[in-house]
């Protein structure tokens, strides 16, 4: 019958969870080391203990070598022939023990033993902690909730206790002392004070093993589960694909009326879940990680670096990047692919931009609009806007942020581009309404010129007509260079920067227009129209 010195080991080794033997060697080296303390000797000492009286004792052992030649170590080591004396059947290599009285050790060589016994115990349950969990990282465990720290959860594992970190966490949780709850083994760190078992409750592997004991077709593999992406808290986005053509994936994760992942959803504490298809096209695969968001097209810009470009409208896009980039950076985790997303306004402007790199830029100065008066291009220069291309892509509302420019200039400005690119377009000169005769010098031609002017001033637009058209039609004329005339005094009125001199110019400019375009009015009435008997030309 066992002694109630090793009934109390044994007890103590279930406790802790280590074999009996080890506490045994452990008190037999506690034992050992008080009674060497105790005789001030360095002489090598074991300790012993008899599992049936209980009675530990101490003993200094000798090794037996053949003669004083081999003898190194006086105080451990003896010759063959000084053994032989003490037991004659004993050999070279053999050892020769003597026990020690140990009745003489008092508190301290006790307490010394106790630490010992302590220390020992400690580090093989330490080594068990770690056999036992190192090998088991991902695995599922249930667990209790031990007690509640500022900042980490303790939980008991039965045999030890873990650890749940603040980042391994889910904000949506909050625990109470005597829960149980399932969490994920993560790793076994061996630190100074033993080891540390880390769990976590925001690893996408708690997600697997929810869907795996909901949804019966995972876990007999009709239904697998190909990729996760989770934000603990938040979302978590899972790929389902199904190995028999019958059994729909997503409807099997999801169940009647949604009995299934609902179920998941409460353990989670509310975190939404996300199902989609698995697809092994990188194309289709990206369109459906990236809903509730419907996608435009996928293209695949490098394969190498699994880097992909996504189009949606332009209205999908905060719905496809999600609250602070989340869907988008789920899904990317999902595709472990690189996801450039860009709307349709975007991508339209890349491309326009890539073209016009293409074409070299544009170039044309913009005083090649003669149109403009020298006012106006002083106004657009000082703004800027030094080129065509660059005053043609400007709105209506930016011109009137320039200086100096008001609403009939902009509409100036506008008609004058639009002749601009016409002329490029068709390949002609804008015609000159009053051109000046040939003269013989070049004073002369000024001369002319400045008359010219001068009288077309003078003259009423009934006079102008009747010049250069040659009809009667005088009245309908009127009308039309009288509004004319007022939109150039309008255009003249909006800057305080126009001179006398440069309203006289767009007036004439403005009056010489009006009879073009009455002029080619009368010319089609003249060709095209009835002749006074009522029957058309031609």
């Amino acid at each position: 019958m066992a002694s109630a010195l090793y009934q109390s080991i044994e007890i103590l080794s279930r406790d802790k969870g280590i074999e009996p033997e080890v506490v045994v060697g452990a008190v037999e080296d506690a034992i050992a080391l008080a009674t060497r303390k105790y005789y001030k000797t360095q002489e090598n000492m074991r300790g012993e203990m008899d599992k049936e009286t209980g009675e530990i004792r101490a003993y200094v052992f000798k090794t037996v070598v053949e003669g004083p030649e081999q003898l190194e170590d006086e105080t451990n080591q003896m010759t063959l022939e000084a053994a032989r004396e003490l037991a004659p059947e004993v050999e070279v290599g053999g050892e020769l023990r003597f026990y020690k009285d140990t009745s003489p050790l008092g508190r301290i060589a006790a307490q010394m033993a106790k630490q010992v016994i302590f220390q020992k115990v400690r580090e093989a349950e330490r080594d068990t902690v770690f056999l036992e969990y190192n090998h088991r990282a991902g695995e599922v465990l249930t667990a209790t909730v031990k007690r509640l720290e500022p900042m980490d959860v303790i939980f008991d594992l039965g045999k030890a206790e873990a650890r749940m970190p603040k980042r391994e966490q889910s904000r949506l949780e909050q625990f109470a002392v005597g829960e149980r709850v399932r969490v994920v083994l993560l790793r076994v760190d061996r630190a100074a004070k033993g080891p540390q078992v880390i769990v976590s409750r925001a690893a996408p592997a708690l997600v697997q093993n929810l869907f795996q004991s909901e949804v019966p077709e995972i876990y007999d593999g009709t239904v697998s589960i190909r990729a996760i992406a989770r934000e603990a808290g938040e979302r978590t986005k899972i790929a389902v694909m199904s190995r028999d053509k019958d059994v729909d994936p997503v409807g099997a994760c999801v169940g009647m009326k949604g009995m299934r992942v609902q179920s998941i959803i409460r353990e989670l504490r509310g975190e939404k879940i996300d199902i989609i298809e698995y697809s092994e096209e990188i194309t289709t695969f990206a369109e459906k990680a990236l809903q509730p968001a419907k996608v435009s097209r996928v293209s695949i810009t490098d394969l190498a670096e699994k880097q992909i470009e996504v189009i949606v409208d332009d209205t999908q896009l905060s719905l496809a990047i999600g609250k602070k980039g989340q869907n988008v950076r789920l899904a990317a985790k999902l595709l472990q692919w690189k996801i450039d997303i860009k709307s349709e306004e975007e991508k339209r402007q890349e491309v326009e931009q890539q073209m016009h790199a293409m074409g070299g830029g544009p170039t044309t100065p913009v005083e090649q609009i003669t149109e403009l008066g020298e006012t106006i291009l002083e106004k657009l220069i000082a703004a800027g806007i030094t080129t065509v291309e660059e005053l043609a892509d400007m709105t209506p509302e930016q011109l009137e942020e320039v200086p100096g420019i008001g609403e009939k200039t902009v509409e100036k400005i506008s008609v004058a581009v639009r002749h601009y690119f016409g002329q490029y377009e068709e390949g002609e000169e804008r015609p000159v309404v009053a051109a000046p005769v040939v003269a013989e010098t070049a004073s002369d031609a000024e001369a002319e010129t400045s008359a010219t002017e001068e009288d077309s001033m003078a003259k009423t637009p009934e006079e102008l007509l009747a010049e250069q058209a040659g009809t009667g039609e005088a009245v309908e004329a009127t009308d039309v260079s009288t509004e004319d005339i007022e939109a150039a005094e309008d255009a003249a009125s909006d800057s305080d920067a126009f001179s006398d001199a440069d309203t006289r110019e767009e007036l004439i400019e403005m009056n010489n227009d009006a009879v073009d375009e009455l002029v080619d009015q009368s010319q089609e009435t003249s060709d095209e129209g009835p002749d006074t008997d009522g029957h058309d030309r031609g």
